[in-house]
């Protein structure tokens, strides 16, 4: 499926309000609430929308301290360190990269000390660069 322009304008309102009603969003892009309905569910069918996601506060949630790990990984063991990773519900996204690392990730605690601790616990597989997170810069993916 080739998106037009209108499916941009879509996906750009989907993007600032997953829960916007098809009715509100047919009148940002000046489409009826079936024919928007209609191209939401064919770009899901496709694969172009794969879900709808939540914005969560991390901080307000309880995990006030933020890092972004660099793991590379020793001897191989790629596959430990995902599993690993999977089991772990404190990982806001974890990506195999291409350059000195191998991985990156961003996870969410309550202390530094817990910190500490998730690098003790993958040092035999992984070394790691950790950066911790003072503040963020409000983006917007646009098409």
């Amino acid at each position: 499926m080739k998106i037009d322009e209108v499916d941009k304008r879509i996906l750009n309102e989907l993007n600032q309000n997953s829960r916007i009603s098809m009715r509100e969003l047919g009148k940002q892009v000046n489409l009826s609430s079936p024919a928007v309905r209609e191209r939401v569910k064919q770009m899901e069918s496709f694969g172009i929308i794969r879900g709808y996601t939540l914005d969560i506060d991390y901080e307000k949630a309880g995990f006030p301290v933020s890092c972004i790990v660099e793991a590379t990984i020793k001897n191989g063991e790629h596959k430990l360190f995902r599993r690993r990773i999977q089991q772990m519900n404190n990982v806001e996204f974890c990506h195999r990269i291409a350059g000195n690392a191998c991985f990156i990730l961003k996870m969410h605690f309550e202390t530094l000390s817990e910190i500490e601790e998730f690098i003790d616990s993958v040092s035999t597989i992984a070394e790691t660069v950790t950066h911790v997170v003072f503040s963020s810069v409000e983006t917007e993916v646009r098409f």
